[in-house]
């Protein structure tokens, strides 16, 4: 798109947030009572992670979230989406709280509130207690009630303060990633362990909202984060648009499906034949699952091209979701992925703003009048600080840019699109790629974990202040 000759605003009471994780910056892991999740032991097993890094100290956002509080008002942010450590309040992911773990978030977020910006509550960010993957994990039915005894520990914790709370990052990558392709902890790799796993967060999400509503005020929303996959098709041949269904279904429908619609598509019930009958599906589970909600959360990054493979085709690999000799992509070794054109991030993802657009737009028609957020967007760049002690990123501002534009143009086409949260307020542990991928706003320096603004953090800053993009230019200060 042209850039515009007036200015791009945005609704006065649009959230203008940032987003993290607990363990990509907390650190502090034997501290207060944590032991260790999926992700403490996956990222000390070797060769998992990229130069064997882990997430023991990460940014030490544990020691300094006051000093972090603080930049993040500097910088205007009007609301922050954290994510709370399971093994951190709940070590062994049975049984009651650990009291130290519970106060660490509690004292967040006061300070948060006292500084002006609104908290918004991730439950489950991937890092499951390792008690709990040792009993089988996330493919095992057990784990849904673990899920929403917890639920129900943090609501009471914090539901007095905290009014956004979001149940679930992403389900697909802790079903598929985690135990389909094994890129991400807990690194196994099995087909059908994976759509159990997916199943299984759908209904521990349906039974954490119950739980959470069970204890909180009834004025707190209660959401979902997805990753959606906005799917194209390589060619519009009858065998391509077949390919885009299947996927669709298993990077969406098995999650949307039963959260939203209470049911899963039929299309993947067939596509998936060959490996299971389904049968832990049990009856009531779509019910469950399929919990009203207040909104839904939406996460974006790239777009997905697919085609049928051709007959020699080793299988889907190249999908922008990590090596592995795995698919992610249970029973679908006959569709091809292809890197879509245009520049690309330091992750290897094209930069494609519409992609977003058509997200929002897909999920406006499939939960009308559910408010929506984009609670992760944004893009890894190769930064450098320069000898003046700054950092510019012109290539995250154009990024930003172009995503916040196509954000108020689903606006202006009736999209409720209330928030946005960049990904991610600081450069931080990017799982298994180490700290070599830096997605913040704000520069760390890992030897000294000193927090540096980048450009595009003053840049979004005056986005958030001033409620309109500001012009494509590197702002310093």
């Amino acid at each position: 798109m042209p850039e515009p000759t007036t200015p791009v605003t945005f609704p006065p009471a649009f959230l203008w947030g940032a987003a993290t994780s607990a363990y990509q910056i907390e650190g502090a892991v034997r501290e207060d009572g944590r032991t260790p999740s999926i992700w403490d032991t996956f990222s000390h097993t070797p060769g998992k992670t990229a130069g064997g890094e882990h997430g023991d100290i990460a940014i030490d956002h544990y020691h300094r979230y006051r000093d972090d509080v603080a930049l993040m008002a500097e910088l205007g942010l009007n609301a922050y989406r954290f994510s709370i450590s399971w093994s951190r309040v709940q070590p062994t992911g049975r049984g009651p709280a650990v009291q130290k773990g519970l106060d660490f978030y509690r004292r967040l977020v006061d300070e948060l509130l006292s500084k002006g910006i609104k908290p918004a509550v991730t439950l489950y960010h991937w890092d499951l207690p390792q008690e709990l993957e040792d009993a089988g994990g996330w493919p095992e039915r057990d784990i849904v009630h673990r899920f929403a005894d917890y639920a129900r520990i943090v609501g009471e914790a914090l539901g007095d303060r905290v009014e956004q709370w979001i149940t679930l990052n992403e389900p697909w990558c802790s079903a598929f990633l985690g135990y389909g392709s094994g890129v991400h902890a807990p690194g196994r790799t099995d087909p059908v362990a994976a759509l159990r796993a997916a199943h299984h967060l759908n209904v521990a999400h349906g039974l954490g909202v119950s739980a959470l509503r069970s204890v909180m005020p009834a004025r707190n929303s209660v959401a979902v984060s997805l990753n959606p996959s906005m799917v194209r098709p390589f060619s519009d041949s009858p065998e391509d648009l077949a390919a885009v269904r299947k996927i669709d279904d298993m990077a969406n429908g098995v999650f949307h499906g039963p959260m939203l619609h209470g049911a899963y598509p039929e299309t993947l019930f067939a596509a998936t034949s060959s490996l299971t009958d389904w049968s832990f599906v049990l009856d009531g589970d779509m019910a469950i699952a399929n919990q009203p909600l207040d909104a839904l959360g939406l996460n974006y990054y790239s777009p997905t091209l697919v085609s049928a493979a051709a007959e020699d085709a080793a299988g889907p690999r190249a999908d922008g979701h990590g090596e592995s000799d795995h698919s992610p992509w249970p029973a679908a070794d006959d569709v091809m992925f292809h890197q879509t054109p245009g520049d690309r991030t330091e992750m290897g993802w094209t930069v494609d703003p519409t992609g977003l657009h058509e997200l929002i737009m897909r999920y406006t028609r499939e939960a009308p009048g559910l408010p929506l957020y984009v609670t992760e967007n944004g893009a890894a760049y190769d930064d450098k600080m320069d000898a003046d002690g700054r950092v510019h990123d012109p290539e995250r501002i154009a990024y930003l840019h172009g995503h916040l534009r196509a954000v108020r143009r689903a606006i202006t086409e009736g999209a409720d699109v209330r928030g946005y949260f960049l990904w991610s307020l600081m450069d931080n542990f990017e799982w298994a790629y180490g700290y070599g991928k830096r997605f913040g706003a704000v520069y760390v320096d890992y030897a000294t974990l000193a927090r540096t603004p980048k450009s595009s953090a003053y840049w979004y800053a005056q986005a958030a202040k001033t409620g309109a993009l500001p012009p494509l230019v590197t702002t310093t200060s």
